[in-house]
């Protein structure tokens, strides 16, 4: 793994627009513009690095699936903040009946350094997002920039291939809906939303776009609607469980969730039991059941432990997105724990590799159950937040 600097493209800023990367400049606090898509450097791998992390995606996406199984045989609802009984029973169920629900994608954010083992920092299994960039503007700077050169990037070909074979999962005759969040500012969430639409289009299904604010309820029906008050039978969304089952609607979305075998009127994509993988615990839970792996970071729920005194922690809240409250604790500080109204994991510290002043990380991405893509951050500070940067990748 190299970092090499490189001229970007005349004209970059239009050519990754047009290829769906709608916001390529980042605004900061000091109201400057500055790329958030920056193929001014690039990432170098060589294949056998790529195929090993690719084993490493994998067996960690196996033993997250086995930690979901642990949290809802052992009844562990509690310990990911999930206390509304009906909820937990809700979740549990979608678990068992996993095979018989539309589930697509997730992605893995990685310490990786080129030296190492790669580690896990978190998964992000419910509404991940950069997945836009890793999947074409990124293809076709590799295709403009080294023609004849290859990536770890098959996101694209896999999404088609996963909405024809899951299909059949789907309710018969009814299109599916693909909902965002109108609150989303930047425009992250309505761009990948836009993607996975193009991406279920081409498998041959029927879409409909639509903001999740606008999501109607019919009370003579007792079901969700359209603008056109057509019913929401399947809706992929970007909008997280934990707000979808909580907000003013919540009550409905329970009342009406199909959760396999023929039950319910509204079949939501991603499943409730994503909620078991989105989530920090989910960090202590593996470290707890498989203790030492090479590829995990030792992670409690109770407090810091021995990280307090040895290599330091980062507490990170147990739901949140792009570093939202996650705090840096050097070690040999007094441990500064968080109440029940403020739960969180506690993570060794890594610190991010520094590549030339960028702190790096890996974001590897999920297809079903495939490691299918790559997608590269850097950022100024410590913590990879929404002031992050994108920069290419290609296999040498």
């Amino acid at each position: 793994m190299e970092r090499h600097t490189i001229q970007p493209r005349p004209g970059w800023q239009q050519t990754v627009e047009a290829q769906g990367l709608i916001y390529p400049l980042t605004r900061y606090p000091d109201d400057s513009l500055r790329p958030y898509w920056d193929e001014s450097a690039y990432y170098a791998f060589t294949l056998p690095e790529v195929e090993a992390l690719e084993e490493v995606v994998e067996e960690l996406h196996a033993m997250c699936l086995a930690a979901a199984e642990h949290l809802v045989t052992r009844d562990r609802f509690a310990d990911l903040g999930i206390t509304d009984p009906r909820l937990a029973g809700l979740v549990a169920e979608s678990w068992r009946r996993r095979a018989e629900l539309p589930s697509l994608y997730g992605r893995f954010d990685l310490h990786y350094d080129g030296t190492g083992p790669a580690k896990m920092l978190e998964y992000n299994a419910d509404t991940p997002t950069s997945l836009v960039e890793a999947a074409s503007p990124q293809w076709f700077w590799m295709e403009e920039r080294f023609p004849g050169a290859d990536q770890w990037n098959s996101l694209h070909e896999r999404l088609v291939a996963a909405w024809k074979r899951q299909a059949p999962l789907l309710p018969p005759g009814a299109p599916v809906h693909f909902a965002h969040s109108a609150g989303d500012e930047l425009g992250e969430d309505l761009m990948t939303v836009a993607y996975l639409e193009e991406t279920a289009q081409q498998a041959g299904l029927a879409t409909v776009s639509i903001p999740v604010e606008d999501i109607g309820w019919d009370r003579l029906a007792g079901r969700f609607v359209d603008q056109r008050l057509r019913f929401v039978r399947a809706c992929f969304k970007l909008y997280p469980w934990e707000w979808l089952a909580t907000d003013d609607f919540g009550p409905y979305v329970l009342d009406t969730l199909d959760n396999g075998g023929g039950t319910g009127s509204t079949l939501w994509i991603e499943p409730a039991w994503k909620m078991l993988l989105s989530n920090k615990a989910l960090l202590a839970v593996l470290w707890e059941l498989y203790p030492g792996h090479p590829n995990l970071l030792p992670a409690y729920l109770d407090g810091p432990r021995e990280l307090a005194h040895t290599r330091g922690y980062a507490a990170k809240p147990l739901l949140g997105r792009e570093g939202a409250g996650v705090t840096l604790h050097e070690p040999g500080a007094e441990p500064v724990l968080r109440g029940p109204e403020d739960p969180c994991c506690y993570q060794e510290l890594a610190p991010l590799p520094d590549f030339d002043g960028n702190r790096v990380v890996l974001g590897a991405w999920v297809v079903e159950d495939e490691a299918a893509g790559l997608g590269i951050r850097e950022s100024a500070g410590p913590v990879t937040d929404e002031y992050a940067r994108f920069v290419p990748h290609v296999i040498r």
